[in-house]
């Protein structure tokens, strides 16, 4: 304290570099002392944890005891068995799922075997066993740790699937265990199960395939918010929409054929315009070889109505340039800022750089009205609820109906990734929990599958802790 107080009087930084000397030679001998005694001290940390301090004599005992039933208690029994002896046996849930475990290339995502108890259900949830989930730009992004809602790793991806429900909680008065049902979430439904609020599911109908179901939520309500909720879309007016071969892409090009006289412009890749122009888009534009700007000044010189941008940077400034008088832009996305397999800073800033930048009187002399939109900050679930009941009459009624692309089983999520990121799909790619039968048949020695056990049998039996590791495949 003496060097402290010289130092601040004198303004020495010599006396502050010996005191700083002097504290860590002292931090030095406090850690070699409690390294010499931490054997001594192990008991009572222990006991402060709520356990009792296992020696090596013991640790054959537990595990013997591991095999035996667990005594009966209020915290570990499921409700519906009570305290009965059979819910003390009750056996542990164990399910498959995909987790980020950090930021990053496709390796980051890996395959993992999860156990837990059986999960204790609140008021108003539902379990739901999961079928088909739905791979969005939004992962894409979330890999990179360019999606701010998405939770920091390890996380469980996904914010849309289908299933068939396993459990109810109390309160839950329209759902009933067997239906059929899609599920929406924030993240979290890239497992094979999941506790979710039954607001948050909606019936399927019968002959709505799972896959379908898994295809619906995310791209459909933007699709649908964007063009009716913000676009106020009316017949006769025009559309382009970006990336026309996705799986939003799909969906604005069906619901805008459920307006009359709607021309729909859409830039996709040439191998890909014979099966969107199938698909109701009027005019397929190859934005590889061919200014789109110009291609659809030459169709409509006047613009379009509807600009709809999922890219982001100079194509929001192209999107503005074609807007009419009246028009409407809406950005979805920033597509232009994934590039590869890991965050690219050039293409961030590159697109940040070239962002269209507007001022109230540049936007009161255009006439033009600029828009946001993001599906993951609209907090009004009865909107989300009004809206996919809505989507679900349409699909009925035949006017909407999902175009899957691909599947991947969990074990093959990498080339699932690759297939979106690199633009190889049409329409939407789906995973697959359930594990691919076929590729253990072919392979004897299949990859080991990471094992993160929960329950105390698994952290105590070491055969489980060599359990196989099931990494995305490279």
């Amino acid at each position: 304290l003496s060097l402290v107080e010289r130092s601040a009087q004198t303004g020495n930084p010599a006396d502050c570099f010996i005191f700083l000397g002097c504290l860590f030679v002292g931090y030095a001998h406090i850690g070699s002392t409690t390294a010499e005694n931490l054997e001594g001290h192990s008991q009572q940390v222990v006991i402060m944890s709520g356990e009792e301090a296992p020696t090596l004599q013991q640790q054959p005992e537990q595990e013997k005891k591991l095999d035996e039933p667990p005594p009966a208690a209020a915290s570990d029994s499921p409700r519906e068995s009570g305290s009965s002896p059979a819910a003390a046996e009750e056996k542990p849930l164990s399910f498959r799922s995909l987790v980020l475990t950090g930021y990053g290339g496709y390796d980051k995502v890996k395959l993992q075997v999860k156990t837990q108890k059986q999960p204790q259900l609140e008021a108003g949830e539902v379990l739901v066993r999961v079928k088909a989930c739905g791979l969005n730009f939004a992962e894409l992004l979330g890999r990179q740790g360019l999606y701010e809602l998405l939770p920091a790793p390890p996380v469980v991806m996904g914010m849309e699937g289908s299933g068939v429900i396993e459990a109810v909680g109390e309160d839950v008065k329209d759902r009933k265990v067997g239906d059929r049902v899609i599920v929406l979430s924030r993240s979290g439904m890239w497992q094979e199960v999941l506790v979710v609020s039954a607001n948050l599911t909606f019936p399927m109908p019968e002959q709505m395939s799972f896959e379908e179901g898994a295809a619906i939520p995310i791209n459909y309500l933007t699709a649908y918010m964007m063009l009716f909720e913000m676009a106020n879309l009316r017949p006769g007016k025009s559309v382009l929409i970006h990336m026309a071969a996705g799986g939003v892409g799909f969906a604005v090009t069906q619901l805008c054929q459920t307006v009359p006289d709607v021309t729909v412009f859409g830039t996709a890749s040439a191998s890909k315009h014979e099966t969107i122009a199938q698909g109701g888009v009027t005019h397929p534009i190859d934005y590889r070889t061919k200014d789109y700007v110009e291609e659809i000044r030459k169709i409509s010189p006047k613009g379009v109505d509807i600009v709809l941008d999922p890219l982001g940077g100079s194509d929001t400034q192209k999107g503005f340039s074609l807007l009419k008088p009246l028009g409407t832009l809406i950005v979805f996305g920033a597509a232009n800022c994934v590039t590869g397999q890991k965050k690219n800073l050039l293409a961030m800033a590159k697109t940040w750089y070239n962002q269209l930048s507007l001022t109230t009187l540049k936007l009161m002399q255009s006439n033009k009205a600029v828009c946001g939109f993001h599906l993951g900050y609209i907090p009004d679930e009865q909107l989300i609820g009004r809206t996919m009941l809505k989507l679900l009459e349409l699909y009925g009624q035949g006017k909407i109906k999902p175009r899957i692309d691909s599947c991947y089983h969990f074990e093959e999520v990498t080339d699932a990734f690759k297939r979106m990121q690199e633009r190889q799909n049409i329409g939407k790619v789906i995973l697959l929990p359930e594990a691919k039968k076929e590729e253990e048949k072919q392979k004897p020695s299949p990859e080991p599958v990471e094992n993160v056990e929960k329950t105390e049998a698994a952290v105590n039996d070491k055969k489980k802790e060599t359990t196989e590791e099931v990494k995305s495949e490279d």
